[in-house]
């Protein structure tokens, strides 16, 4: 497999929708990755997995309210964490737009990543540009989790509708008032690698540059994420 690294790039650009000529440093990890995402059947199960690779236990985070799952929490540096999520099983009454994902993680053997976000700044100013440069999209979607102290998380997502089937992220905006999950997860893990696999490298490469993200690629035949933590105890490889 051949890989394929890009040193930097210019954003492509739809007429004033983003600024032109943005220039990233080499990374292994792109630079606006907020989280990745660790799914899951069962969540104590998905602790486990990761506690036995890494060395550190992942703290529970709580529940999502409509959306079916519940989840818990590693910092993988700062502003970067793993969030492992499974189906709540104590929710019986599932959003129509989250029903998708909570089927998708009960069918999981093994953990997988599912997906990552990513936080580009103010999501109303980013969905206007988003709009300008013709890509369509769902949000920005207030949500929140209450943790197991009571406090409240809150944020706004905004989805692609064409996420290259999870290779592309969501976007994520925390409030103001809200403590950064990474903050207060527990510690001892760092992201070192976080990128996809794809047969086609320029066609992704180009949308990745239109939505300003430093993502690095490589070459294979199936579409996949591929990230790599390293702990105390050793080293965790993940894919999608």
């Amino acid at each position: 497999m051949q890989t394929i690294r890009r040193r930097s790039f210019i954003a492509v650009t739809a007429g004033a929708a983003f600024t032109p000529l943005l220039i990233w440093a080499a990374s292994e990890v792109p630079s606006l990755l907020d989280h990745i995402l660790l799914g899951c059947n069962d969540l104590d199960l998905g602790i486990d997995f990761v506690e036995q690779r890494t060395g550190v236990r992942a703290a529970i985070g709580g529940v999502h309210p409509g959306r079916g799952t519940r989840n818990a929490l590693l910092s993988l540096g700062e502003r970067r964490y793993l969030e492992i999520i499974a189906p709540d099983p104590k929710q019986d009454r599932i959003e129509p737009f989250a029903q998708k994902q909570v089927a998708h993680l009960k069918q999981l053997t093994s953990p997988l990543l599912i997906g990552w976000a990513a936080h580009p700044g103010d999501l109303e100013n980013f969905s206007v540009r988003l709009g300008e440069a013709g890509i369509v999209f769902d949000g920005p979607r207030a949500g929140s989790r209450q943790r197991p102290d009571g406090k409240l998380l809150q944020w706004k997502t905004l989805n692609l509708k064409d996420d290259r089937n999870g290779l592309l992220p969501f976007f994520i905006e925390w409030s103001a008032d809200s403590l950064h999950p990474s903050e207060d997860a527990p510690k001892g893990c760092r992201l070192t690698n976080f990128g996809g696999v794809i047969p086609n490298t320029d066609e992704l490469t180009n949308i990745a540059n239109l939505l300003q993200l430093d993502l690095s690629f490589s070459r294979g035949n199936q579409p996949t994420l591929k990230a790599t933590i390293i702990g105390p105890k050793g080293e965790l490889k993940v894919t999608s």
